[in-house]
């Protein structure tokens, strides 16, 4: 089976390296092109057989499933050059949350699906999302959804959800990053102990958690309940969180939401346009 990859950006460069790592594909089954020929090149110095490809057609006629890695006003120009290429047996695959399977089906001969990655991929854990189009057979979604088992958990997921599943999935990392480095700060503001072994003490703690809450059998409800000491030290602290995060997930959730729904708009706007 042969990949190829229009964009090598933030996650299109993860997924390659994802799928290399896990020895889902090889270097050669490979074919990526880019805007920046340069982030290419990379690429190929780091993993000697992949095809630098010096067009957006080069890749479509060089692949079975061709990953669309790029951003949502970058896709009538890739539409644009490869509409005409494209063949009904071959998957496209969009990994842009904002553009919906109907705009690609309606301006693509192929077979369409839409995956979800998430950077947890990178070290071949986390989730993919997963929604397919009406001309994906059940042979096609099992052949994407085999290679993504490689590198994730993949997950077949309703278009609707996509917002909420992603903020979960996908944003979730960041969002979780984020309150550890507040962890982290506040650590040493308070205590004067190095950024280095809070670092190392908090990355250690998330890594465990991470473990109980899968493996381990914990959900987070059931995790806190063995922690807590009624009137001790943990419940003391989780008092104090409750009070100060109170609605915060709400409020990232209605900003995701509205940040999404003004990308959705945007999108129809171009398809509207291409159609």
């Amino acid at each position: 089976m042969k990949a190829g990859f229009i964009g090598t950006g933030s996650m299109g460069s993860i997924l390659i390296e994802s799928f290399i790592h896990s020895g889902a594909l090889l270097p050669d089954q490979i074919i990526a092109g880019n805007r920046t020929i340069s982030k290419v090149e990379e690429l190929a110095h780091k993993y000697q057989g992949l095809q630098i490809a010096q067009s957006n057609i080069e890749v479509v006629h060089g692949s079975e499933i061709i990953f669309l890695c790029i951003k949502p006003n970058e896709y009538k120009k890739v539409i644009d050059d490869i509409q005409n290429e494209v063949l009904p047996h071959q998957i496209v695959v969009s990994i842009t949350s904002s553009i919906l399977l109907k705009h690609l089906q309606q301006l693509l001969p192929a077979k369409i699906s839409k995956a979800i990655p998430s950077i947890t991929n990178f070290v071949l854990s986390g989730v993919t999302l997963c929604m397919h189009g009406d001309r994906m057979q059940p042979e096609d979604q099992e052949l994407l959804e085999h290679l993504f088992a490689n590198i994730s958990s993949p997950i077949r997921v309703s278009e609707e959800h996509t917002r909420i599943s992603s903020d979960l999935s996908s944003c979730g990392p960041a969002f979780l990053a984020n309150v550890i480095q507040c962890f982290i700060d506040a650590a040493v503001a308070e205590t004067g102990i190095s950024a280095e072994e809070a670092t190392f003490l908090a990355s250690e703690m998330a890594l465990g958690t991470g473990k109980l809450l899968t493996t381990g059998g914990f959900s987070p409800s059931t995790l806190q309940r063995r922690v807590c000491v009624p009137g001790g030290i943990t419940a003391e602290g989780i008092r104090i969180m409750n009070e100060n995060l109170s609605g915060m997930f709400n409020k990232v959730i209605q900003a995701t939401h509205a940040k999404y729904e003004e990308d959705l708009e945007k999108a129809e706007l171009l398809f509207a346009a291409k159609l």
